[in-house]
């Protein structure tokens, strides 16, 4: 497996637990993504983007990175270039850090639905913030390392057939959830979490630093 993780000009809140997720990996930057390098302990193989939200102190911080700029009024967002670079590069799994959260719900949203689309192309992926984690959901079953009383929620991007959810508070045996259906909002994981779709495409959003309960 080749891991790429892909920087984005997101929020990101630094921890162990993505320090461990994203070690060893390689990585692109998209843009002011960049920033979150040095934290990371990341030296980018490429770094791309438009440069609108890049600084200049940022850009001279890494001169040895090569940079590929990209026109202001190109077609696609400067993560998604940066994902592609990766693909062209050979990642099988990319992890995108900085796509969660922020000011910008509509590139939240997106990175959501771009997850889900590579994972429909064999492309496994993981979306971070590091308060917050996300995975794309299709037919299978899957185990996911959440700590005991940890929440999650599964957000249903379609009509979700046979969906079981096992050691979390709140557990599921193979029921049919309607697109826009509450029910699987605020779970609480009892350790590491099975999740099991007969069908559909979802997201499964965790917040692994949130004990509070449901």
């Amino acid at each position: 497996m080749t891991v790429f993780t892909i920087l984005l000009g997101g929020n990101f809140t630094p921890s162990k637990r993505t320090a461990a997720l994203v070690a060893g990996t390689r990585s692109v930057a998209a843009d002011s993504g960049m920033r979150h390098a040095k934290v990371l302990g990341l030296t980018p193989e490429l770094w791309v983007g438009d440069f609108d939200s890049a600084s200049a102190e940022l850009r001279a911080e890494w001169p040895n990175v090569p940079q590929r700029p990209f026109d202001p009024k190109k077609s696609d967002t400067d993560g998604a270039i940066a994902a592609k670079a990766a693909l062209d590069r050979g990642a099988t799994s990319l992890i995108f850090v900085g796509a969660l959260g922020g000011e910008r719900t509509d590139h939240a949203l997106m990175h959501l639905l771009f997850g889900l689309s590579l994972q429909e192309k064999g492309i496994s992926v993981t979306l971070t913030s590091g308060e917050e984690e996300a995975w794309p959901l299709e037919a299978g079953e899957r185990i996911f390392n959440l700590p005991e009383e940890s929440l999650f929620s599964i957000i249903a991007f379609s009509d979700l057939s046979d969906l079981s959810i096992s050691n979390a508070r709140y557990p599921l045996d193979a029921i049919q959830l309607q697109l826009g259906s509450s029910r699987t909002i605020s779970n609480v994981a009892l350790g590491p979490v099975t999740i099991t779709i007969g069908s559909g495409k979802a997201i499964l959003l965790a917040r692994p630093f949130d004990l509070t309960g449901a």
